[in-house]
């Protein structure tokens, strides 16, 4: 989203998982997983500290608090957050006018995809989050908003969890019409669903790998996910 806005330039560290643009990856990575090295925030003194509260360490989070640092927590949690957001790191990094068009242009483009899809017949959805465990998406996940927009019926909508494990006889006992896989080596072999021919989406060979960084990224690029998913299910249709 920084680059997206104008703000890229003005990175002077990150974590090993930014990986686009391109001109990201040659950011100096001081943290990932097990959290990040507060001593080298202390040497870099950035002026703004952007975090994931929810993906990172709760204790250096505070501890950079602590240190008076500047930090903003970027968590949007829907769709149309994601401009919220571009905005608010405009104003926070003194790209404005950059931000403003951006997250407009987004809202104009997320606008007229719910509208293309509205009208369309519902498609019954598995989504295949990972294979082992098999887990999917629930009323509350990001990737939910995403089917919501292309008028898909996920069939495990109402799971007690955002993100629940499902067992392949409740999937036979669903019927989904597509199936979704994120597209991770791992996660394609992990289920061989050619064995359960009895399912619409193995008959029909509606069985579809779509790409996780844009469908599980909260970014402006999130909307090519959402074309992405919406293609999937019109070829079902």
């Amino acid at each position: 989203m920084l680059y997206a806005i104008g703000a890229g330039d003005s990175i002077v560290a990150t974590t090993e998982y930014a990986d686009f643009p391109e001109a990201a990856l040659d950011i100096p990575r001081i943290g990932g997983y097990h959290g990040v090295q507060i001593e080298r925030i202390l040497e870099l003194n950035p002026d703004l500290v952007v975090v994931w509260a929810s993906g990172n360490k709760a204790e250096d989070i505070t501890r950079i608090k602590e240190l008076g640092f500047k930090v903003f927590d970027s968590n949007p949690d829907t769709l149309e957050a994601v401009a919220d957001e571009l905005e608010s790191l405009g104003e926070l990094t003194g790209h404005q006018a950059q931000a403003k068009q951006v997250a407009d242009d987004y809202r104009v483009k997320l606008a007229k995809l719910r509208s293309d899809n509205f009208a369309k017949a519902e498609v019954k959805v598995f989504y295949q989050l990972w294979s082992t465990p098999l887990m999917t998406v629930a009323k509350n996940s990001w990737i939910q908003q995403i089917i919501s927009v292309c008028h898909g019926d996920n069939v495990f909508v109402d799971s007690a969890s955002d993100y629940p494990h499902v067992s392949l006889e409740t999937i036979l006992l669903k019927l989904p019409e597509v199936i979704l896989q994120s597209q991770d080596e791992g996660n394609i072999i992990g289920v061989d669903w050619s064995q359960w021919a009895e399912i619409p989406a193995v008959k029909n060979q509606h069985i579809y790998q779509l790409n996780a960084d844009l469908l599980h990224r909260a970014a402006p690029r999130a909307l090519l996910g959402v074309e992405a998913l919406c293609d999937a299910l019109d070829k079902a249709r």
